[in-house]
């Protein structure tokens, strides 16, 4: 799994002009899935993103969490993450999960991050045609690969 996670001041998600989920403070992650994910991943990355300490403390030095300051999260799938571009100029995508196998892992996902972070969490669309708003804070952006545990 791939994410890129966005500290926010806000964000939004809207499907065919409506918007369908939006937080205050807290963090867009946009989230790839490859067909050698797991629960493991899964276990792994929420557990890393509800304890990543990238908001400011009362120093002003990040310093705490998205938990420490009951921050919001909003969970976006997003297979182009997983994007190959060694050949030619027309991106690949057969990294990317096919449904059948992204769906229900990006359904455990919400439920470990609703169970880490100890409340809902936001979501977009699996495959829908997604126009997502945010204001990035800081700007802070942290990408991680399960799969490259540094």
């Amino acid at each position: 799994m791939k994410v890129v996670i966005q500290r926010v001041a806000k964000s939004s998600v809207t499907i065919d002009e409506k918007i369908k989920s939006s937080i205050g403070p807290g963090l867009l992650i946009l989230l790839g899935i490859e067909d050698a994910d797991s629960e493991e991943d899964i276990e792994w990355l929420s557990s890393k993103i509800c304890n990543l300490r990238i908001f400011n403390d009362d120093s002003g030095v990040m310093n705490v969490s998205v938990k420490d300051v009951e921050g919001d999260i909003l969970l976006v799938s997003q297979f182009t993450l997983h994007a190959s571009t060694k050949k030619g100029n027309r991106p690949s995508y057969i990294k990317a999960a096919r449904p059948e196998i992204a769906i229900p892992l990006y359904e455990k996902m919400i439920e470990r991050l609703e169970l880490d972070l100890g409340k809902p969490v936001q979501t977009g669309e699996f495959g829908a045609d997604m126009k997502v708003k945010l204001l990035n804070d800081g700007p802070v952006t942290i990408i991680i690969d399960s799969k490259n545990r540094e």
